[in-house]
């Protein structure tokens, strides 16, 4: 009885909507702690005198160790920056934000969207990623029951909430999230959680993986550009090992329909930037999304296959 009222559509939408605030803590700085990363193994390779030389056949410039040193402190000298530390805070005055101001949905509907301290506005896209979050794990537990494992599908949502809108943002797929999201779809299989075939799950995280990897290829043999990120291939393997090699084709077609929609819009609204690119991971996301709501053979059989 206690389990089904846990892993109640109710209790799971409410269980979504914090960790959806949780998620725009992820969003908004994994991209900052990336770029310290680079930044830091930058500063690294131009104070790298071996490597310099292996490459290049000479010592490595003076100014080249100036700069990589002046970048190291820089980088050092930074405030600690993790999902943990520091505080959320009002990025305008610097207010620290409490617990009764940070409630996920209730607090920015109370504060009417502004900062209690400076009035700076906050951008809705917290609590839409919170509403999002929330109606997923309710719809997880409607499609598969009362159940632990729903857990599982409940934390494969989030972690496509948070790449979507990281790519929707930066352009950029971590593979912090990917790749742990990929190997996790084959331990599930493996265990018997996802309810796909090991081998089924195997081949469907190579077959996304490849189908994307060759259609970037003959992109870039065509037209010498690079017509989408490595991250995509990772992230289509990801939903090949949770979903199946089968779902491929439809998460693809779907992502390309809308996200090719969704350009289009754009362009025509001068919304999209020129030289600018409208990222392709949140469409295969919302796909993945579609297929583990709907069912792979459901999908399938709509599209007459």
């Amino acid at each position: 009885m206690w389990q089904e009222w846990l892993l109640s559509p109710i209790s799971l939408a409410l269980l979504g909507l914090v960790i959806g605030s949780f998620l725009n803590v992820v969003i908004h700085r994994l991209p900052r702690m990336m770029q310290r990363q680079w930044w830091a193994e930058v500063a690294g390779q131009l104070q790298d005198d071996e490597s310099h030389h292996q490459v290049f056949g000479k010592p490595l410039p003076g100014p080249a160790q100036a700069v990589g040193q002046a970048i190291e402190e820089g980088v050092h000298t930074l405030p600690a920056l993790n999902l943990a530390t520091p505080r959320s805070h009002c990025p305008a005055c610097g207010h620290v934000i409490g617990w009764s101001e940070n409630v996920p949905l209730l607090s920015w509907l109370r504060l009417r969207g502004r900062c209690a301290a400076c009035g700076t506005r906050i951008p809705a896209r917290y609590p839409v990623v919170e509403l999002l979050t929330g109606a997923l794990f309710a719809a997880m537990a409607w499609r598969f029951g009362s159940q632990p494992v729903t857990l599982m599908w409940c934390a494969v949502a989030a972690c496509l909430v948070a790449l979507s809108a990281i790519d929707w943002d930066t352009t950029l797929l971590p593979d912090s999230l990917t790749q742990p999201l990929a190997w996790a779809g084959l331990v599930a299989a493996l265990c018997g959680w996802s309810g796909l075939p090991v081998a089924t799950a195997l081949t469907g995280a190579v077959v996304g993986y490849l189908a994307l990897w060759s259609v970037y290829w003959l992109f870039k043999l065509v037209t010498g550009k690079e017509g989408m990120g490595h991250g995509d291939f990772k992230l289509l393997a990801a939903l090949g090992a949770w979903l199946g090699w089968q779902a491929i084709l439809p998460i693809v077609l779907m992502a390309s329909v809308l996200g090719a929609c969704v350009g289009l819009g754009m362009k025509a609204t001068g919304q999209l930037r020129e030289g600018r690119y409208v990222p392709f991971g949140p469409f295969l996301a919302g796909g993945g999304l579609v297929l583990m709501l709907a069912g792979t053979d459901r999908a399938l059989a709509v599209m007459g296959w």
